[in-house]
Formats: C-alpha cells, structure tokens, sequence
C-alpha cells in the first residue's frame, strides 16, 4: 500500500470516466484508486451518502458490472462506505427496509433496522400539507402520497377516510421543523439513522461489499462518520475480519486526541495530519494582529472557546430539542435536562468512547470529568457530577444515546456554527481544526509525527474540508503579511460593505480563492451566513438578506476586484512556496497519502459542493507529460515525484528529523543503505526568509551517502548549503 486518490463519482461521472483516469494514475505514481461511496442512493445524489439500497451497486455509475470492469484496469480498489445512516424520502422502490417499518410497525423484522420512537415522527411536511396529502394507487396496493414521496398504508386500513388514515398509521407526517422520531445524521432529517450493532443489519447492509472484497474487486474501505454508531469499536471488530486489505475511519480527532487504540483499523482519513501540516506553515507571531483586525472589522471580542460553547448551546436549541428529551428519559431524571445541556457543550471530543457494562478507560472518565467541570460553572454543580455519572455508569441506554449525542452537537456546533463565527486566520478553520492555535515548531510536528500510526491515511484535500489546500496556503501567508492584510482589507470594507459579521470572511475567502466566479462566490457566502447563523440560516431564510449577499459579492468584484487580484499575486510569491513545502510533508511522512481529486495541480475551492466541481484532467494529463515551471507544473512535478518514491519506500520506513532551523522542516524516511530512504526539506514561513536576507550561510546535514534531488537531478552530500539545496524549487525531495 503505497498511496490512495480520490475522486467523487457523480450520475456524469461514473466507473466508466474512472477507469479512463486508471492510466494517468498510473503514470502519476499513485497506488490505489479511492471511490466515494458506490451503493445505490437517491438517482440525482451528487454524494451518494443518501443510500437507499445496501443490496445493489448504484445505478448511475454502471452497477456491478460497471465496477468490475474498473477494477479490471488493474489499480486496486477502495471504496467509501456509509453504515450510519440511510436516506428517508422512502418511494416504494428505493428504502425497501423502511417501507416495511412504516407499514408493518414494531413487530416487523424491518424495525430492527432503525433507532425508532412509536409512532415514528416523519418530519417532512410543508406548510401545504392538507392540500396536498392524498390516498393513490402505488405499486402494490393504496399508498399516502405528499407531493414526490409515497408513504405505506397499513393493512386494513386502506378505506379509512384521511384523517382516521392517518391516526391509524405506524407512522406521524410531520411539519419539516419537527423533531423526527429517529436518530438521524446530526440534523439532517433525510438522514435515519441504522442500527448496524444489530447482527442481521450488519450482515444485510454489508453483504454487497464483503462479496466485492471476497471477489477482489474491492481491496480497501473508508468508514463514514463511525461515530454515529452505537458501539464504534465492537462495530470495526466484526468488520476488520472481513477487510484483509486497508481500513480506515473518519474519525475527527481534535487537537492532541488520538485514534483509540484498541480500534482494529489502520487510521484515521487524515484530518489530523490536514491540521498539523496547516499549522507547520503557519507564522504564530502574526496571532495577535490578526485577532486584533477580526474583532475590529467583526466586533466580535470573544475569545474562541465562548464562541464556541455558544454556537454549541445554540444548535442544541435550534436541532437537538428531540435529542437531548430522549437523552434525558434515558437517564431517568427529567430535572437534569439542564445540566445534560451543558454537559454536551462542554464535551470537548466527538465522544469519549464509554462502552456501555464496561470500566470506562482513565481516558474516557477525564473527558467526562473535564466537560462536568467547565459545565459545572454554568449551571447547577450536583445535577453536573449526577448526569456526568450517570453518562459513564449508567444504563447502557443511557451511556449509548450520549455517547451518539455528544457528535452531532459537536459537528454542527463547532464544524458548522463556531468555524464561521471566529475566523481571524481562516485556513485554521478545518474538521478537527483549532483556529485560536497559531502554528506548530517543527519539533512539534516532528513529535506528532512520531506518534502516527503507520499506514495511517495522510491528506491535505477533502470532499468535506472548507477549503482547499491552496486556498489554506494563500491564507497561510497572511500570517506573515498581518500588517500588509489589514491595510488591504481596510480598504476594501470601505469601498464594499454588507455585514460585519461575514464581510471579512468574505474577504479572505474572496483573496484566497481568486479568481473566482460570481456565482461560486455568491453560493460560498450564502452557505457561510447559513452556516454561522447569526443573520439568517438553513430553518430561518430571510430573502432581503440573502439578495443583500448576492449584490455585496457583486460589488466586491465589480468594486475591488482589481485590487484583490493585485494583493494576491504579492501573496502568490510565498504560497507557492507554502503549497509545495505542503504537499512534499504530506506526501512522504508516516502514513498512507492521499490526494484529492485535481489537487495535483492548484485548486482554489472552497465548501462544498464547490470542491466537488467537475475536474479538468486533461489539463493535467499535459501538465505530467511537460510540466512548465509555473505553479501547477512544480506541484504536479513534486506530486509525482513524491508519489513515485513512495512505490519503493516501505509504508513503515523509519521516520526521523533532521534539524533545518526556523524556516524549513526536514526529514529522512528509511535507513540509507537498507532499501530506499528519503530525506524531505521544505521551506517555510517564506516572507521571514526572505526579510532577513535568504538562507545566508545556513546548512543542513544529510545522513552518509550520496543523495539525489528527484525534482532538479542535482546530487549532494554531507553538509550542504540550503541556499544550494533550494535554489531551483523551495522543496527538496532526496532519494540515497
């Protein structure tokens, strides 16, 4: 296993437009191709996380067939699967499981599938319900239909009138604002919630998947969101058997967290290594002036950590009202509503791992221990320490539903809330990111290092990151430009304004990603001021606000765009050399790398669905064959470089530093002399350099031997002057 590519299959990109890619792959050095989830899902989904059916290949992408003959072009196979949740939308045809539930109710061995409350609250109706409700003829036998979507009548009730139809149901139609009757997807009612801890679920949700394994069409998985489960380790226990090949989580790990070791997998997807390197290009002395010119240009003066136990207070009121009532019953105490409330937002994980009749771990007790001392200060102390013990020695209700509450309030009360309320430098604002810390030494990076698992996945772009790596390495830069910034973003909020409390992320975004098109930037805004929730949000549309955002990023292009464009190209001189230095680490430390789709070249996305745009591969297809000396030809020239010596690198090469002072990290993978070894150098916090002079009389000492640079064909040994060494790229990729 040497390194994975990702791409995201579409209804317009199916298995047929990835097996065209297989020879350029090939050709770029990558080992495995990565899919995004390949079971049928709702026809038009752009994802394919809404699965409707377990029991086939999707439809769109060329079912089975189809997959077979992409993993006939010879590169192995990894599939992204999704075993938290199904879609809701449930015509007759796609959610076979949840037809039956709904109409043959809690005696049907379908209700195993789903985390139900009878009658089971469907909250998908308008406000044109009554009018719009109906009794039809479906495909076998009367059905309630509301507009696209066919509800099952149950038996012997067909010739009720509607309403006593209705009351008489397994079922309640409710409006779209209503808690569901379910555990979905953090709040996404579309998305139900799969009980996989049942055995018969599991076997009926995997059997498509572990027969692809068997068959050696499939050689790896991705779990999605393994944190929505029940029991996320007894889950991967009965999965790993199963998966010889590669198996990986999509665990958010924030700061310093670990993956918990007694996971049998391999990784995580990656976002922890995302932050880090982020971080590594990150200048921390620009921290103050950049907080300073955000709250200036915001008015927000809180720090992050009361940002972000509001935003996670406020989505617990705005979604999780249902949630936190049933968490509550559990407990068997409805006096502690209050303090489970503050416990949740004081968590300071996606969850603490506590398995239900177990000990929990010294890990897992601080954790809960840490959250009921922070939420012991906001309400009352003893209902704190009784809901904390309770949430680890309680019922194994109780102790399962906090564990599966604590990472919806954490998703959408930082990812999806606090990241786009406190935002002084945005490119610390990823999944499992924490944007009050303002970079890392190269020892800490070095130690985090040390400490990965080996054939952990390693990534810099995702499906879900907020932005792309370079719009992260153009932002970087502002760190060492903080006074430069101000001035510029001065100017144009003078020229331009709409809210403060989204104009200087717009600014930054609009920096990071130009040039970019209105209507990307008008949709990037328009999810942001959904997203932050101050203004308007998904539940709370406001029309005139929303044209007012359509008409400032009008006039920010129309207005300053030109001066943009100029401040860009200044940042351009040192975010190359951010980007480059980004993808040389990624690539070649501990773990198992991955790229996203396109991101061997520039990419200048922001959220999606922007980052999952159609891609130019031909564009890079000519760029590999004859790179130029631009942006894109270096990138794609280190990728495959980089991706290439990865072939004959041991996954589980040693990894040690190699100390290269302030402006560059380094280091060496493998032993020279026992196989293939690698020593990487890349530059950092460029604009520092360059102010004190350039590298001057610096040096850096290579391990014994001879070494040869695989992106310039220049050989060196011993002690070697940096400024020899980085004279034709800021990057230097060695092989012995």
């Amino acid at each position: 296993m040497t390194s994975t590519y990702r791409v995201q299959l579409t209804p317009d990109f199916g298995f047929a437009q990835a097996a065209s890619l297989v020879g350029y792959l090939r050709d770029l050095g990558v080992g495995h191709l990565y899919l995004s989830p390949i079971l049928q899902a709702c026809p038009e989904s752009q994802h394919g996380y809404d699965v409707t059916d377990h029991g086939r290949v999707r439809e769109e992408f060329g079912g089975e067939e189809g997959v077979r003959a992409l993993a006939a072009k010879g590169m192995p196979l990894i599939c992204d699967i999704v075993p938290n949740h199904m879609t809701v939308p449930v015509p007759e045809s796609d959610n076979a499981q949840l037809w039956a539930a709904l109409r043959d109710g809690p005696g049907s061995p379908a209700s195993r599938w789903f985390d139900f409350q009878w009658p089971v609250t469907l909250p998908l109706l308008g406000d044109d319900a009554d009018g719009a409700l109906r009794v039809d003829d479906g495909v076998d036998g009367r059905v309630l239909r509301y507009h696209d979507h066919a509800f099952p009548i149950r038996a012997g009730t067909e010739h009720l009138p509607l309403p006593e139809l209705l009351e008489a149901q397994h079922y309640r139609l409710a409006h779209w604002r209503e808690s569901p009757g379910y555990r979905r997807f953090f709040d996404v009612s579309s998305l139900m919630g799969l009980r996989v801890e049942d055995p018969e679920v599991f076997e009926a949700t995997h059997a498509v998947t572990f027969r692809l394994i068997e068959e050696g069409v499939i050689h790896g998985l991705r779990v999605d969101h393994p944190d929505g489960l029940a029991d996320p380790r007894g889950y991967l226990r009965r999965l790993r058997p199963h998966v010889p090949g590669p198996l990986w989580v999509e665990k958010i790990l924030i700061d310093g967290e670990r993956l918990p070791a007694d996971w049998p997998c391999d990784g995580t997807t990656g976002y922890d290594a995302l932050n880090m390197i982020t971080r590594l290009f990150v200048d921390p002395a620009g921290r103050d002036a950049l907080i300073e010119t955000f709250g200036r240009h915001t008015g927000v003066r809180d720090d992050y950590e009361t940002v972000r136990h509001d935003a996670k207070k406020h989505v617990i009121d705005l979604f999780f009202g249902g949630e936190v009532d049933r968490l509550t019953d559990d407990l068997g105490d409805p006096e502690l509503r209050e303090a489970v409330v503050e416990l949740l937002a004081a968590m300071p994980v996606y969850r603490a791992y506590v398995n239900p009749g177990e000990q929990p771990s010294a890990g897992s007790e601080a954790i809960v221990q840490e959250a009921a001392g922070l939420a012991a200060t906001r309400t009352d102390p003893d209902a704190v320490a009784k809901a904390a013990k309770l949430v680890l020695y309680g019922t194994p209700e109780a102790v399962t539903r906090f564990q599966q509450t604590c990472g919806p309030v954490m998703a959408k009360g930082v990812e999806d809330t606090a990241l786009y309320r406190w935002y002084p430098l945005a490119c610390l604002n990823e999944v499992g990111g924490e944007p009050d810390r303002f970079g890392v030494s190269p020892a800490e990076f070095h130690a985090f290092c040390a400490g990965l698992p080996p054939r952990t996945m390693t990534t810099l772009s995702t499906h879900d990151t907020k932005r792309s790596e370079d719009v992260r390495a153009r932002l970087a830069v502002l760190s060492e430009l903080s006074e430069e910034w101000a001035m510029a973003v001065d100017s144009w909020a003078a020229a331009v304004s709409f809210d403060p409390k989204l104009d200087y992320l717009a600014w930054q975004s609009l920096m990071a990603a130009w040039p970019i098109p209105l209507d990307r930037f008008t949709g990037y805004l328009l999810k942001a001021a959904r997203e932050a929730k101050t203004s308007i949000s998904w539940l709370n549309p406001d029309p005139a606000y929303e044209e007012g955002i359509r008409d400032f990023a009008r006039r920010a292009i129309e207005a300053c765009g030109y001066s943009v464009a100029s401040f860009t190209e200044v940042v351009d001189r040192y975010a190359r050399v951010n980007s480059l230095g980004q993808k040389a680490v990624q690539l070649l430390m501990p773990g198992i790398p991955d790229v996203y789709q396109g991101n061997e070249i520039t990419d200048f996305s922001l959220v999606d669905p922007d980052n999952r745009r159609p891609v130019d591969f031909e564009r890079r297809r000519r760029l590999l064959a004859e790179p130029d000396d631009g942006w894109d030809g270096q990138k794609i020239r280190v990728t495959a470089a980089a991706l290439g010596l990865r072939q004959r690198l041991d996954p589980e090469a040693p990894y040690a530093p190699i100390e290269a002072g302030e402006h560059a990290v380094a280091f060496t993978r493998g032993v020279p002399g026992q196989g293939t070894a690698a020593v990487v150098v890349a530059t950092r916090l460029p604009v520092g350099l360059e102010r004190r002079g350039g590298w001057g009389s610096d040096t850096i000492t290579l391990p014994p031997g001879r070494w040869r640079d695989l992106l310039t064909g220049a050989e060196h040994a011993g002690e070697v002057r940096m400024a020899d060494l980085l004279s034709a790229c800021p990057v230097a990729i060695l092989e012995a």
